[in-house]
């Protein structure tokens, strides 16, 4: 008995002097870059993205990754890092076959994320990645307190910037099977979404917004509710989204207008994805059954997580 006290005892200490020594130790603080190798990595990754090359993702990734081992306390590249690899891991259904290994990429994705959120606290954005990465996380690797560690990120991030974080914590939750608890929250916050960026309450029978398309902004916090340089089609993405967990839920009725919601933005004919959503319109019905199956599809009758176009249907300029 006292020689099991004696080793509690030991243990205890142990630990306390491992925190003590963590708590002493200087963390990570932020640094930009301002270096040509950075300003070329960051270029680079502009242009992929927003060009939709998928197929370039590794050059991106090559010189971000070497910018950021030139300075590892740099936020910006470390969520460019971050969102390369989410980008790759969600537009997989482009790779033929879709390659094992890619798994790999939500634990980069969020390893990245999570230095980008110790560097920089104050982006609500980086929280919201990095909880969409361990939600994803925990799914691929059928760990459940991994996902909902991501879930109580997911809503961290939200209490920062709803506007935000209520669509992408829901989009990541758009994968799901249609009757489980977190897809019909992801579904309740896109409605949020909706309510917060009309500074209204939507009708839920009659969704139209354009009442409130002369609230379009580029400034605050609404600014995420509309189109951006950074995402130059986020408000059509948005409603290809919503109207897309709306036909999996079964109410593809309500999908139909939320889909027409994108034809209010101004570019919308410029919209490389504008096909993708009106034949989405055409097929509400039959996609109900089509986005509840787990295998993924043509583009046309998957959701558009599982697409192959589920990031770049927001930020690919043209």
């Amino acid at each position: 008995m006292f020689r099991g006290l004696i080793l509690a005892i030991l243990v205890i200490s142990l630990c306390a002097c491992e925190r003590i020594a963590v708590l002493a130790t200087p963390k990570k603080e932020p640094i930009p870059s301002c270096t040509a190798l950075a300003a070329t990595a960051e270029n680079q990754f502009w242009s992929t993205l927003h060009s939709g090359n998928y197929q370039t993702i590794s050059e991106a990734d090559r010189l971000l990754t070497a910018a950021y081992l030139e300075n590892p306390n740099d936020p910006k590249i470390a969520a460019h890092l971050g969102f390369l690899h989410i980008w790759k891991i969600t537009e997989r259904a482009r790779e033929k076959p879709i390659p094992p290994t890619i798994v790999n990429e939500i634990i980069l994705s969020k390893k990245y994320f999570k230095d980008a959120v110790l560097l920089d606290p104050s982006d609500p954005r980086f929280l919201g990645f990095l909880g969409d990465s361990q939600l994803a996380e925990g799914k691929i690797f059928h760990d459940e307190r991994q996902e909902v560690h991501g879930y109580f990120t997911v809503k961290r991030a939200i209490r920062s910037w709803p506007q935000f974080n209520y669509f992408t914590g829901g989009y990541a939750m758009s994968v799901l099977p249609a009757n489980s608890k977190h897809f019909q929250e992801g579904l309740k916050w896109q409605w949020k979404t909706m309510d917060l960026c009309a500074h209204d309450e939507v009708d839920r029978a009659h969704p139209s917004f354009k009442p409130y398309m002369k609230l379009e902004t580029r400034q605050g916090w609404d600014r995420a509710c509309w189109n951006s340089w950074i995402a130059p089609y986020n408000f059509e993405g948005f409603f290809l989204n919503m109207g897309d967990m709306l036909v999996k839920n079964g109410d593809w009725k309500t999908g139909i207008k939320i889909y027409r919601n994108a034809k209010l933005a101004k570019n919308y004919s410029a919209w490389p994805y504008r096909e993708l959503l009106e034949k989405r319109i055409q097929d509400a019905r039959q996609n109900v059954s089509e986005f509840r199956k787990e295998t993924i599809s043509t583009p046309e009758h998957t959701i558009l997580f599982n697409s192959g176009y589920g990031c770049v249907a927001c930020h690919q300029a043209g």
